[in-house]
């Protein structure tokens, strides 16, 4: 089954049955419910397992706006509606009850396409921003990624965006020994075709920045492998 499991409310069979094709073709598993009340039942009945629900405003029993309204107020699962409403005010009743997106009929199966891959996209990053620890520490050097802070011996450090990328990158995995090469990729991305004396160079910059003190010095180099983030008196 796949990952991704769409409820979609609509009560027009037609319309129904082709946007369900099409999202299946996208390897996408697909709930239909055809009223508002077999729609909150749906929801009810497998909402740990929903990604997504494509919600058409003009529904039999319940309208779209009592469902989303009922829905958000157990969950922030996203909702694009779906309707032939097309004035402003629509819209932003739409998203007022808590729509993430609103696309008008009649529509092209593309856009919808899109516009899913997008929220999509979005739930990704940030399941990945949850996995993001806020704060990395080692010894007296600490970052904050989401809020771009560096620190040490209590006092901000002011980095570049590739410099805070680099720190980061071995902050990540402290007294591991990352090659240049490891270290190229993670910063820069697997299609960056510069020389590994990148890396280097910005070493040497973030060294004059926190590590100017060789005594205390926690970015060591291991000659012919690459840096490690490790305290200068450990052997």
């Amino acid at each position: 089954m796949s990952d991704v499991q769409i409820l979609l409310v609509e009560d027009e069979e037609s319309l129904a049955s082709f946007i369900s094709e099409e999202l299946r073709f996208e390897e996408y598993a697909v709930l239909h419910a055809k009223d508002g009340g077999e729609a909150l039942e749906l929801f009810e009945a497998h909402q740990n397992e929903l990604t997504l629900i494509l919600l058409d405003w003009m529904l039999p029993k319940y309208d779209g706006i009592t469902v989303a309204r009922r829905i958000r107020k157990k969950s922030n699962i996203p909702i694009i509606m779906m309707t032939a409403r097309d004035q402003l005010s629509d819209k932003v009743t739409g998203l007022d009850v808590g729509a993430d997106d609103y696309i008008t009929k009649p529509f092209d199966i593309e856009e919808l396409l899109a516009r899913i891959r997008v929220i999509l996209r979005r739930n990704q990053q940030l399941e990945q921003l949850k996995k993001t620890p806020s704060i990395y520490q080692y010894q007296d050097l600490i970052i904050e990624p989401l809020k771009h802070i560096a620190q040490r011996y209590g006092e901000s450090i002011q980095l570049t965006q590739k410099e805070f990328a680099l720190l980061t990158a071995l902050m990540k995995r402290p007294e591991e020994v990352l090659s240049r090469g490891e270290l190229l990729n993670e910063v820069w991305g697997y299609d960056y075709f510069g020389q590994t004396n990148t890396v280097d160079v910005y070493i040497r910059s973030l060294r004059n920045k926190m590590d100017y003190q060789k005594e205390t010095r926690l970015i060591q180099t291991i000659r012919g492998v690459g840096y490690i983030l490790r305290a200068a008196d450990e052997k």
